[in-house]
């Protein structure tokens, strides 16, 4: 008989990276500006639009040189929206165009341009994190918690840390729905890749073949 370990392993073996690590910005050091690209990330997962294409879309961005609020406030709408349009990321690019603009101002203009500021601000308590993250126009519950489940590598205060998605597959898989049973599968340094390897399983609906692969 499998066991839930096993099927942990097999989890992270077809599909244990991170979300942000495909963006390019992998969170394995507590920086600013891998932090700030999370953060559109974010923003983009929650408009109605595929996880790849919201991806293509924070790629796009990044690739543009647009990886500091700095940076992407040197931006125009247009550039923004262009960018966008040619990732693919077409049906809501004027929308998400403006609320970039308006996340880096709040970044700014709230956190100095530094997101470890919410960091402090949260301390520790995961729901003061994500009401946050929810002040930004734009990211609702999906973001923020998108948000928290890549951060938790640097942050680690907020471990183990499950959202709805990761959660769903878990139990499609037979494995615990509680984010503290989950993490007694797999060692605390790989949760967050646990967590993105079993969103990434819900969204290929691939589920028998992390159970044959066990």
């Amino acid at each position: 008989m499998t066991t839930q370990t096993e099927r942990a392993r097999a989890l992270l073996r077809h599909h244990g990276r991170t979300f942000a690590a495909e963006l390019g910005a992998p969170i394995r050091r507590n920086t600013p500006a891998p932090l700030f690209q999370l953060l559109y990330f974010s923003l983009l997962t929650s408009a109605p639009v595929q996880a790849n294409v919201a991806m293509h879309g924070a790629r796009a961005l990044r690739e543009a040189g647009w990886t500091t609020p700095a940076k992407l406030a040197d931006s125009t709408w247009r550039q923004r929206t262009d960018t966008l349009n040619r990732a693919g990321y077409a049906r809501v690019d004027e929308k998400t165009a403006t609320q970039l603009a308006d996340l880096t101002e709040q970044v700014q203009s709230r956190y100095r341009g530094d997101l470890r500021r919410l960091r402090d601000e949260a301390d520790g308590d995961p729901e003061r994190a994500q009401k946050a993250l929810k002040r930004f126009k734009g990211i609702g519950d999906t973001g923020a918690a998108i948000f928290l489940r890549e951060v938790q590598v640097a942050w680690p205060e907020f471990q183990p840390f499950a959202d709805p998605a990761a959660l769903s597959a878990a139990g499609r898989l037979d494995l615990p729905e509680e984010a503290r049973a989950l993490a007694r599968l797999v060692p605390a340094s790989r949760f967050a890749e646990l967590m993105a390897a079993l969103v990434r399983t819900k969204l290929a609906r691939d589920y028998k073949a992390i159970r044959a692969a066990a």
